[in-house]
Order: structure tokens, then C-alpha cells, then sequence
């Protein structure tokens, strides 16, 4: 990690502490994520104008002070309007911008219903930054229980931020703070974080393997119908030597999660070109629907056993048509699972994770494995340690699934022991991911830690896929050496018998009283 990162990094955690006391993290990563967009939007503004004007300049107050100027004429203020609507999609007003409002802070001017109107003016711009800000509610009670109190809580997390230059680092150095700073609410959020966020170690693990092959791809697709903050779809970018290639897929139904993800989206310098984000219940409708339907790679983090309906209906929808029965009611593991499936296209890779039970549960799930497993559809089952997750403190597995397979033979890796404790937490390592990966390119056995099971012997199992069944991690206790301990017990009596000998030999030196013999005596028979 550079110096700069780091400094990046720490200055967004400084104005997220301002909060921290005033409500929990589910709820202050809004506030504070939301001002770092808008700041990042206002300076990518304030920059591009000083272009515009032909008077480039990396200090935001000249900046500032020359679009003030330029916008208080009349021809040049239309002339520019349509120039940033075009560029950008956007224009902020000189007295909104971030760096005006700041300066109005500074001499104490500074109202909540200018940042506010900001906000509003940025959403109505284009439909690309509609809703964007809708979590925002600048006037909560919990910012202060007056006016003036949220007044200043605001004031201070933005004067925190004043100094971040977040529109002259790269995208990939400012959205890599920004998932920094997603971790960090993750961690602090406990169940909830994950209903946003993917451990970066996991998302490495299933971005890598998805991504074999095809660093060299142009145009690229990649798609999670539950993508949270969107860290997992965004990891395609670190291994693809064609990133700006890459056409991005999500669905997401929380709509503050999915608000998060757009703004990570932009904050990368992904194109608004390569983005096609949806806000809706992935197992109610499908979706996407129109072209393109079906994706190079599809890698998921759904919600562990969540309910869905499970209506009838579901049975005729093509997702699931083919297996005959639905995923029960109170899980919905094996809905999301074939959804993604039906995403996929017949040369693609599909990486999920989801709780150990989907490997072995019976019923409507026994039959929806069992099919899988027939069509050959099941590649690799990866089980990860208990405790990497944030939401869940529960062993995950990663399924590895692939289309027009021509074998049936199942990869088991057992990777529950690769993590190190921190804490509460655990972590898997780069040694622990690498680890993994190359015994996942390797498919072969390897001692209490992978095996590639036939078809004959899934079938055997009865379709159980509960890696223990596969991968034998047991490990013996070392043969006692019942010489070796009989000589220890008898040096050990030697030893105590001596001591006690001392013992007494040191109580008999005592003077002789009727207290002191009572002692003794009492002391002896404590060692008859």
C-alpha cells in the first residue's frame, strides 16, 4: 500500500470517527461515503472547468474562484452548463460546490439547505445520479438534537475531508480507499455488513478463478444479482488486461446498498457506458431480460438461507423449470444459485458462496444437487474457515460451477484451517488465496487438503457433497510410549517422596512446642 493510500485512507476514517458516537456504522457509512461522492463530483467539476476555461489548475479555491467568475456571465455560464451536462452529466452551481460550502464554513455561514439543495441539483441532473443521495437525511435527530447541532456535526465531517485531494488520485487509488473505508463500516457493523460487503480475500479467491483464461478478453462481462457495495463485480478490473473493456451486471434489492454501489462504480473510473445496475428483488423477477441475458462470468455473495415465496408459479419460470422442484421457503440458497446458473453463459464460470448445508441437505435441494451433478454442472467446492465473514461467524463454501462439461468428477478443496485469528475475526492471507488457487489449477489430490472425486463415488455418497466425505482431514494422536511414561511416573514418586522428606526434615529443626508438634504431626499425616 502506498503512502498516499494510506494517508487517503486514514483522513476517510477521521471523518467517519466524528459520527461513530452518533449512531452505528449500518447507518453513518451513508453520511460519510455520501459527502466524499460529493466532494469527488464537485472537484472533478471544478478541474474539468478550469480545462474548459484554458486556465488548468490543481488548487481548488483558484479553481473555484475562476468558475464563480466565468459563471456570472450570462453567454459563457449556458455555454458551460452544456458543456459539463455533456462531459459529465452533471454541473453543480459555484455556491453549492463542495469547496463554497466549505469556505462558507469557515466564515460561519455555512446552511445544511445548501448542501442539501447540492444533493437534490446532482440527482435531477441525469438518471445516472438519481436517488444517489436519498439516504442522506441531513437533518436527523441523531446528528444533534437542534438545527444548529446537525448544523455542526456536518460542518465537522466535512471539514475532515476538505483536504483529500479525491479527484486527483487515479479511480482505482480513491476507490480502493473507498473499499477500505466499506471494510472498515463492515467490521464495525457486524450482521449487517453483510448485506454489503465481500471479504476482499473471497472475492480474490472467486474473481481469480472466474478470471483464468480470460485476462486478454475484450468486452468482458461479468454479473451478481445480489452485488451489495459491488466490491466483487469490481475485482474483474485488478486481473483483466482490458479493463476498460469490461461491461458490469448487478442487481441489488437493498437500495441503499445499491446507491453504494453505484457510487463505487464511478469512484473506479468505470464508465457509465459499462455499468448496467438494477434495484429489485433478484428471485421475484428475473432480470436481466433483454440482451445481453447471459455472462462470462457470474460470482454471487447472496444472503445465506433467506425465505422467498417459493410460489407454484416459479415452476413454469425458466430459471428453475428444468429441475422440477423449487428451493424450500425458508432457504433460498438453491434459488440464487440457479439463477445465476440460467445467467451463464455455456463457456463461462460461475462462483457463489453459500452456507455448508446446500452441500448435503435432502428434499427439493437434494434433488436440484442431484440434478446439477448429472448435467455436470458442479466443478469445485471450496470450503473456507468459519469466521471470515462479517454477518456470519458460520464455514462458507465457494461453488465453482461451469456449462457443457465434458466430465462429472467433483473438485473438493478443503481450505478450513487457511486463515489467521485476529481478534474475534478471521482472515485469510495472500499465502492462504495463492495456496488454494494453485491446487484448484493443479485438480489433483493432495493429503488432507484436496480431492477429485469420480462421479461413481458422488453417486456412492448419494449425492452428498459434504467435503468431509471427500477429504479426509483427520488427524491421529501420536502413540503413547507406555515405557517412556512408567519411567516418568516412577522418577516423578521418587521425586515427590524426596520433597517430602526436606519438607519434614525442615518442620522437625522447629522448636519443640506442644503447637509446633501438633503441626508436624499433622503435617505427616498428610503424606501417609
Amino acid at each position: 500500500m502506498t503512502e498516499t493510500t494510506q494517508s487517503l485512507e486514514q483522513s476517510l476514517w477521521n471523518s467517519a470517527n466524528i459520527l461513530r458516537s452518533k449512531m452505528d456504522a449500518n447507518e453513518y457509512k451513508n453520511y460519510t461515503l455520501g459527502l466524499i461522492f460529493y466532494k469527488y463530483l464537485s472537484d472533478n467539476m471544478l478541474y474539468h472547468v478550469a480545462d474548459l476555461l484554458e486556465v488548468p489548475t490543481q488548487d481548488l479555491k483558484i479553481a473555484q474562484e475562476n468558475y464563480q467568475t466565468a459563471f456570472s456571465d450570462e453567454e459563457t455560464q449556458v455555454d458551460l452548463i452544456e458543456a459539463l451536462q455533456q462531459d459529465l452529466s452533471y454541473y453543480i452551481k459555484p455556491e453549492l460546490t463542495f469547496t463554497a460550502q466549505v469556505m462558507s464554513i469557515e466564515n460561519h455561514t455555512f446552511q445544511l439547505e445548501n448542501l442539501a439543495q447540492g444533493f437534490n441539483d446532482v440527482e435531477r441532473a441525469s438518471e445516472t445520479f438519481s436517488g444517489l443521495f436519498d439516504d442522506i437525511d441531513l437533518y436527523s435527530k441523531k446528528l444533534g438534537p437542534t438545527l444548529q447541532k446537525q448544523n455542526d456535526t456536518i460542518s465537522a465531517v466535512m471539514m475532515q475531508l476538505v483536504s483529500l485531494d479525491v479527484a486527483g488520485h487515479s479511480g482505482d487509488t480513491l476507490g480502493d480507499a473507498y473499499e477500505y473505508l466499506i471494510g472498515q463500516f463492515a467490521s464495525d457493523s457486524g450482521k449487517n455488513a453483510g448485506e454489503f460487503y465481500t471479504p476482499q480475500a473471497v472475492s480474490r479467491l472467486m474473481t481469480q478463478i472466474m478470471m483464468k483464461g480470460r485476462e486478454n478478453q475484450k468486452g468482458l462481462s461479468v454479473y451478481d444479482a445480489a452485488m451489495g457495495s459491488g466490491s466483487l463485480l469490481l475485482n474483474a478490473k485488478r486481473y483483466s488486461k482490458e479493463s476498460d473493456t469490461i461491461n458490469y451486471f448487478g442487481q441489488e434489492l437493498n437500495t441503499s446498498t445499491y446507491n453504494l454501489a453505484r457510487m463505487n462504480m464511478i469512484l473506479h473510473g468505470v464508465p457509465i457506458s459499462n455499468q448496467y445496475l438494477h434495484n429489485a428483488d433478484t428471485l421475484d423477477a428475473d432480470w436481466p431480460t433483454e440482451e445481453p441475458t447471459n455472462f462470462d462470468g457470474v460470482m454471487m455473495n447472496p444472503p445465506y438461507s433467506a425465505k422467498w415465496s417459493a410460489e407454484k408459479g416459479f415452476l413454469t419460470d425458466p430459471r428453475f423449470s428444468t429441475f422440477g422442484v423449487l428451493a424450500p421457503k425458508s432457504k433460498a440458497d438453491y434459488a440464487f444459485l440457479l439463477h445465476g446458473y440460467y445467467h451463464l453463459k455455456s463457456s463461462g464460470v460461475m462462483a457463489i458462496v453459500l452456507p455448508h448445508g446446500v452441500l448435503f441437505r435432502g428434499a427439493a435441494e437434494g434433488k436440484i444437487r442431484q440434478k446439477l451433478l448429472e448435467e455436470g454442472a458442479i466443478d469445485t467446492v471450496i470450503g473456507l474457515p468459519a469466521g471470515i465473514f462479517y454477518n456470519t461467524s458460520i464455514p462458507t463454501t465457494v461453488i465453482i460451477l461451469k456449462k457443457n462439461r465434458t466430465t462429472k468428477d467433483v473438485f473438493f478443496i478443503d481450505a478450513s484451517k487457511e486463515f489467521e485469528k485476529r481478534k474475534a475475526q478471521s482472515f485469510m492471507t495472500d499465502a492462504h488465496i495463492d495456496k488454494i488457487l494453485e491446487v484448484y489449477q493443479n485438480r489433483e489430490d493432495m493429503e488432507k487438503f484436496a480431492h477429485l472425486a469420480s462421479f461413481d463415488e458422488i453417486v456412492e455418497n448419494d449425492y452428498n457433497l459434504n467435503i468431509p466425505r471427500y477429504v479426509d482431514t483427520f488427524e491421529e494422536e501420536p502413540p503413547i510410549d507406555l515405557v517412556a511414561l512408567s519411567k516418568e511416573i516412577t522418577d516423578l514418586n521418587a521425586e515427590i517422596a524426596k520433597t517430602e522428606q526436606e519438607f519434614l526434615s525442615l518442620l522437625g529443626e522447629l522448636a519443640e512446642t506442644d503447637e509446633t508438634k501438633e503441626m508436624i504431626e499433622a503435617t505427616k499425616a498428610i503424606f501417609r
